[in-house]
């Protein structure tokens, strides 16, 4: 997976978990992509603290999907929405009673 694109969702549904400051530092530099340097001097912190907090931000985000699980269940779910919508889209080459099956599948792993 795209970096930014997975710091973006695991922060999307963990980002609530981390401290406001924390939040803000992230936000910042991930979200609306300014420098270590930038955030550093508008903060009043040196440039590694804003690293430091980065790299400890990301690795908590991490550890939360590591147990939850959240962001691979969303993938799944949306790959298998597209899937769906693929074989509807071709429901008129494909026997219904194939159809109705891998409905269920996808279903059963919801």
């Amino acid at each position: 997976m795209e970096k930014i694109l997975e710091q973006t969702l695991l922060y999307d549904f963990y980002g609530e978990l981390l401290t406001r400051h924390q939040k803000e530092i992230y936000e910042d530099v991930v979200l609306n992509d300014y420098s270590y340097s930038e955030v550093a001097e508008e903060r009043g912190i040196s440039r590694q603290g804003v690293h430091d907090l980065i790299k400890r931000c990301h690795r908590i985000l991490q550890e939360y999907e590591e147990k939850l699980h959240l962001v691979e269940k969303f993938l799944s779910i949306r790959r298998q929405i597209q899937e769906t919508q693929q074989l509807i889209r071709e429901s008129e080459r494909v026997d219904g009673a194939q159809l109705e099956q891998r409905l269920e599948e996808i279903l059963k792993e919801l």
